[in-house]
């Protein structure tokens, strides 16, 4: 489900907006449309289906051909400032 296309955040900002507002009121609670509730579903699930692809396909670019050397030198500290 990874996309070029720009992913509508607007349900995500409102939602964060509400409870910026009920914070700062003090509220208990916060309560939404079910409407307002669809579109922040679809919009959370777009953006984290989005984000695990984004993962796998790092994980799958970065797999390395062979083993790969990785050298530590220790100086215990010298030249330390």
């Amino acid at each position: 489900m990874q996309t070029k296309e720009a992913i509508n955040t607007i349900p995500i900002q409102q939602f964060i907006q509400q409870v910026k507002t009920a914070d700062a009121g003090n509220h208990k609670e916060i309560r939404i449309p079910t409407q307002q509730a669809k579109a922040l579903v679809f919009a959370l699930s777009t953006v984290m289906a989005n984000q695990a692809n984004r993962l796998e396909q790092l994980v799958i670019d970065n797999k390395s051909s062979g083993d790969e050397v990785v050298t530590v030198t220790m100086d215990g500290g010298s030249g330390w400032k």
